[in-house]
């Protein structure tokens, strides 16, 4: 993946299977968010491929990758500021149910993200944990097989975040997977499973959060740190 001469990721491979939650973690500017945006088709590829359960959708459309079973959240909040919660939710359903269908995964999208008493509020009144929320239940509320979230716990509170941990394992259970991009290392070590780091966008290392952690490859990524910083 390359921007006029910068390569923004070189090399790098991932294999993601249903059913777990992993972390795509490096410091700023090592192509995490590059990556998702490849994945998702917000960017093409100029090199590799990306396969989807068996398919090449390197040069899929945002739409289809959606269709087929692709659903994110962004760093900076996506969100119908003038629609009420409940529109908002249902713009994440519109292509995944017929109209009868349409309401109730959505009333079961808000319950589970705890949004039905705020569901006809404009999300531009609501906090920011909360409009985050609505973000996530208009990622899921189609049921995709894999969600790829782009810093969902910056500015959250303590409790929101153990709220969306909980969550996160819900969807997981349910058979889906997650790739999670967070600098919150407390978060992510507590969290996912198996993680993949970038730096300078190559791949560095791979592994359980105990053998990354312990990686000094990954230690010297994170400013010459050493284990503390991984926490």
């Amino acid at each position: 993946m390359s921007f006029g001469g910068v390569h923004a990721l070189s090399g790098v491979s991932m294999a993601i299977e249903p059913g777990r939650i992993y972390g795509l973690i490096g410091p700023n500017g090592a192509g995490k968010s590059t990556a998702i945006n490849a994945i998702t088709g917000t960017i093409v590829p100029s090199a590799g491929r990306i396969l989807w359960h068996g398919k090449d959708v390197s040069r899929w459309p945002q739409h289809r990758r959606a269709r087929s079973g692709l659903a994110r959240t962004f760093q900076n909040l996506a969100l119908f500021h003038k629609l009420s919660v409940r529109e908002n939710v249902a713009c994440g359903a519109i292509h995944a149910h017929d109209d009868a269908g349409l309401r109730g995964a959505v009333d079961a999208a808000l319950d589970a993200f705890g949004l039905a008493q705020v569901a006809d509020e404009p999300v531009d009144v609501l906090s920011l944990g909360t409009r985050k929320r609505v973000e996530m239940a208009r990622a899921t509320v189609a049921k995709p097989r894999l969600l790829l979230l782009d810093e969902p716990a910056a500015g959250l509170t303590g409790s929101e975040i153990a709220e969306f941990s909980t969550r996160m394992r819900a969807f997981r259970d349910g058979g889906g997977a997650v790739l999670l991009v967070e600098h919150d290392m407390s978060l992510v070590m507590s969290l996912c499973e198996h993680l993949f780091v970038l730096d300078f966008g190559r791949l560095i290392a791979a592994g359980t959060p105990g053998e990354v952690r312990a990686n000094p490859a990954v230690q010297a990524a994170y400013f010459g740190a050493g284990d503390d910083q991984l926490h």
